[in-house]
């Protein structure tokens, strides 16, 4: 491994590459349901558990649009899922409701926890993304880029940008890369903060393409790798988060291109790594064990994957009962669709919980097992049920108790090669309570 970190350190000397700071968005709102509702929306899986939140099926048809009626006439008929909410008489939310209601912007969160400084273009024209490896789409609004400054606006297709330079920072600079202006916002982005997105997962999901070609484009962190002076042992990058509960917490971060050893050595440990399918886009991986208090739960061929832009844990039914039954007074609400837990709660009376990353097991910091207030007397929890989606997700929840490696170990197309790995970094003071809202 020293031989892998003095390839890093050379390479970081030579490009003058540093930490790419993460900040807090101090426009972000935690609402326990409303990240959960974002994740039924975005991942699709129908929730088993009860509350007001559910998948329904919406018939739409292939045709032509209708001079009249503005629809599509003709074609083939067929079924999308789409996310629906339950009301009570009154119109309000309710898990009994007969009344059935369009799930709308003011249903999601409308903005990202964390956010970093890109700068695209020449010349450069600075934005605030999330930096997402549940995704891989590199876009800004349409409305914050100045096109007619941008170098290379010759390029400019009826929807994408191929851009000479994108700096994301640290050092990092990535040519020709394309990104895709947003013109159409959905009311839930409209009212954020943010700039866009900054996709971190692998090309196959990737919606952004290059002109008209039927192939996604390459993402930011293929384009680096495939500039070629790049050494194999710094495709990678990672990732640390903390909690800023503390005046005293550190700052986040990630690295492009090297570790960073300093935070290895704290833990006294050795990065441990796993294997990653990465198939259907994603760096997924296997987490076949679980433990609640030393109680150990296997799940054979169980997998999980990562997710910076997101808070919670979504994990299986039968590891969110044996946790928060380990739990005074926990129990699950249908009116909040999660599982709640006193605020008289004290971080001693919270259970050790660890999740597998390939074959060892982390423990999840006890401060992150609570999300947010759910009401006045309540937590909402950090880790949730994941429904019927056929894998875990691991996001922030998970990730500020680890600093996470994200590696291409050869080249981005050897499939054999691709690794994600973690060490332990728990921080010195766990406080429950969650952080000030600026």
């Amino acid at each position: 491994m020293e031989a892998i970190y003095q390839v890093q350190r050379q390479f970081r000397l030579d490009r003058g590459l540093t930490r790419i700071s993460i900040k807090r968005n101090p426009h972000y709102q935690p609402h326990g349901t409303k990240s959960y509702v974002h994740l039924l929306n975005r991942f699709g899986f129908k929730s088993t558990k009860p509350g007001p939140y559910f998948q329904d099926r919406q018939i739409q048809q292939r045709g032509l649009a209708h001079p009249v009626f503005h629809a599509a006439m003709g074609g083939r008929v067929y079924q999308t899922k789409i996310l629906r909410k339950k009301l009570g008489t009154d119109g309000t939310l309710d898990a009994d409701g007969t009344r059935i209601g369009e799930v709308t912007a003011e249903d999601v969160p409308f903005d990202s926890m964390y956010l970093c400084e890109v700068s695209i273009g020449t010349p450069p024209q600075k934005f605030n993304l999330d930096f997402d490896t549940g995704s891989a789409d590199l876009w800004v609004f349409l409305t914050e880029l100045n096109v007619e400054n941008l170098l290379w606006r010759w390029e400019l297709s009826i929807w994408r940008l191929r851009l000479r330079y994108v700096t994301i920072g640290g050092g990092v600079t990535i040519k020709n890369q394309t990104v895709e202006p947003a013109s159409q916002l959905d009311q839930q982005f409209a009212r954020g903060k943010g700039d866009g997105l900054l996709g971190l997962a692998f090309p196959q999901i990737n919606t952004v393409k290059t002109n008209w070609d039927s192939d996604p484009a390459d993402t930011p962190v293929v384009n680096m790798i495939n500039q070629h002076d790049i050494p194999k042992e710094a495709e990678l990058f990672t990732s640390a988060f903390y909690s800023q509960r503390d005046a005293n917490s550190p700052e986040s971060f990630y690295t492009f291109g090297f570790i960073d050893t300093d935070l290895v050595a704290r833990s006294g440990e050795e990065i441990s790594l796993t294997y990653i399918d990465s198939s259907d886009g994603f760096w997924k991986f296997l987490s076949a064990r679980f433990s609640v208090k030393g109680k150990i739960i296997d799940l054979s061929g169980n997998k999980a994957i990562t997710d910076t832009s997101i808070t919670l844990v979504l994990v299986s039914d039968e590891v969110c009962e044996a946790l928060y039954d380990a739990i005074p007074g926990a129990r699950y609400s249908p009116t909040q669709q999660g599982y709640v837990f006193p605020r008289s709660t004290n971080g001693e009376d919270l259970p050790e919980f660890k999740v597998a990353i390939g074959d060892k097991q982390f423990v999840i910091q006890p401060q992150d097992l609570v999300f947010t207030p759910a009401n006045k007397d309540n937590w909402y929890g950090g880790i949730q049920s994941r429904g019927n989606l056929p894998f875990d997700i691991f996001g922030e929840a998970f990730l500020k108790s680890v600093y996470a490696k994200y590696a291409n170990e050869r080249h981005i197309w050897d499939q054999g090669n691709k690794r994600f790995g973690v060490v332990l970094k728990i921080e010195e003071t766990q406080n429950l309570e969650p952080t000030p809202i600026a």
